[in-house]
């Protein structure tokens, strides 16, 4: 056990007048120590954030409190190296060089944010997405802004906004689009923006920030933040002119502050709606208030908001048809009834190509790592897809089915020869009339998954103690369902 005398005197030269206020520590635990310790003080000591007074946020924002609560939580995220190839392991190290430097650079205005490094993910639905990644020091600037300005906007967003906002997320968006289906509003405008983090207005963007935001430097770092050269995979280095880069800390919250013109010209039109960042459901009673508002919608957002909606994403859809945040309803005609939470056919489609990709014919480790690694996937991915309606366990017990002779043409796949994958039936219990028929089928990996010899010497008893089951996880999960839960909580 550690002696205490150590950390204290860590505590002790960290709260001295001296350089910034930082010990240089070698020790990691008593670096972290270290930041906890003035992550706390600025808890402690009250901030003037949300006041009515905010021409001098700059101060709060380099505060050496507000710099060590962000850079903790920068370390904390992890996250990939930016352009200058330094980690956050490398960040914390040198937490006391990098508060102090950022500390003075932004109170001089010196500070520059450094190139943001452009990658580009496959999106589920095709295409692909492009994200930003910023310097570590650069993410550490934008967490301190982030952890400033939110506490102003948070209270003036509109309360059918659920992305990236604190006390909400899909379980309350869920439980407001459920709750505009129970009340007969049973046709949705679905609306998807094209490439709306491409683009995205500066001025305007600056232009909304300023209203709630007295201070100008706040305005120009935003803006420097946003003008930050990107540098493509090939190295071309590109100065935008609108956007704001995906994969920064702040990026969320400018969509936020931008899309909630949207939310209220909604609002203002009286209409029903639910945002989880740019993608937007409008609850309606009928196909022709649909066909209105879709047009009148996409008229607001390309003359005013200077956004694009795209056409082939966006459109009427019913509850059953909908795909948001990877859920579909369930729900009768009308008023009243239950609405059910089901998994989206999307969702079930993009599952199950994961588990594709995540356990080929050719695995070449043991199979034991490979129901290891389909574990932690698949307890991951029932944490979000808890929300689902009790009416949806079977379809989850239909997919671990699927799982679970993947994972058997796998083993299928290791005895190479019928010789070999009839002896190792032989050897798990299998009578030798049921291995002869496996084996000797003359039939691929996929057929002798399912035989009987496979699922006698692998039934889902021996899957229960190794491999994650979605049908089980779900239940661990809901104690009442969490469908039966939902509240907006707000």
């Amino acid at each position: 056990m550690r002696k205490a005398e150590p950390r204290q005197l860590s505590l002790a030269i960290a709260d001295s007048p001296s350089g910034s206020g930082i010990a240089e520590l070698t020790d990691a635990s008593e670096r972290r120590s270290m930041l906890l310790h003035k992550a706390r003080s600025r808890k402690t000591s009250g901030s003037a954030t949300g006041a009515a007074d905010t021409s001098q946020l700059l101060e709060e924002v380099a505060s050496e409190a507000n710099l060590a609560t962000a850079l903790l939580n920068v370390v904390r995220n992890k996250g990939a190296p930016g352009r200058d190839g330094q980690t956050v392991d490398m960040a914390e190290a040198k937490a006391t060089s990098i508060i102090g430097r950022l500390r003075r650079e932004l109170l001089n205005g010196k500070y520059r944010a450094g190139d943001v490094r452009r990658v580009w993910l496959p999106k589920a639905g095709g295409g692909r997405r492009g994200l930003g990644i910023p310097n570590i020091v650069d993410r550490v600037v934008q967490q301190a802004v982030l952890q400033v300005l939110e506490p102003i906007f948070e209270p003036v967003f509109h309360d059918s906004s659920h992305g990236f906002r604190p006390k909400r997320g899909a379980h309350t968006a869920i439980a407001e689009a459920s709750k505009y289906l129970k009340e007969g509003y049973q046709t949705i405008v679905d609306l998807d923006l094209a490439s709306f983090f491409d683009r995205v207005h500066h001025q305007r963007l600056l232009a909304r920030i300023a209203q709630r935001v007295k201070d100008q430097r706040i305005i120009t770092l935003i803006n420097l933040m946003l003008k930050a050269a990107v540098v493509m995979p090939d190295g071309t280095r590109v100065a935008p002119q609108e956007g704001t880069p995906q994969g920064g800390p702040l990026s969320p919250l400018l969509s936020n502050i931008v899309l909630d013109e949207l939310d209220r010209e909604l609002a203002r039109r009286r209409l029903r709606f639910v945002r989880y960042a740019d993608d937007s459901n409008i609850f309606v009673r009928s196909e022709r208030a649909g066909q209105r508002v879709m047009s009148s919608i996409r008229d607001f957002l390309e003359r005013r908001m200077r956004l694009q909606v795209n056409e082939e994403k966006s459109g009427m859809r019913t509850p059953n048809e909908v795909h948001f945040l990877g859920f579909r309803f369930r729900c009768p005609k009308g008023e009243g009834g239950d609405v059910v939470v089901l998994l989206s056919r999307k969702a079930e489609q993009r599952l199950r190509a994961k588990v594709r990709e995540m356990t080929p014919p050719t695995w070449g480790r043991s199979i034991a790592s490979c129901i290891a690694d389909v574990s932690r996937y698949l307890v991951g991915w029932m944490s979000h897809y808890r929300l689902c309606s009790p009416d949806a366990v079977q379809m989850l017990g239909v997919i671990d089915a699927h799982i679970r002779r993947r994972i058997r043409a796998i083993i299928v796949c290791q005895r190479k020869r019928p010789r070999f994958l009839f002896r190792h039936l032989i050897s798990k219990g299998v009578s030798r009339k049921a291995a002869a028929g496996c084996a000797y089928c003359g039939k691929g990996r996929w057929a002798k998954s399912n035989r009987p010899g496979m699922t006698r010497a692998y039934p889902p008893a021996w899957f229960a103690g190794r491999l994650a089951s979605l049908k089980t996880v779900w239940g661990e999960l809901n104690h009442p369902p969490a469908s039966a839960q939902l509240s907006l909580g707000f």
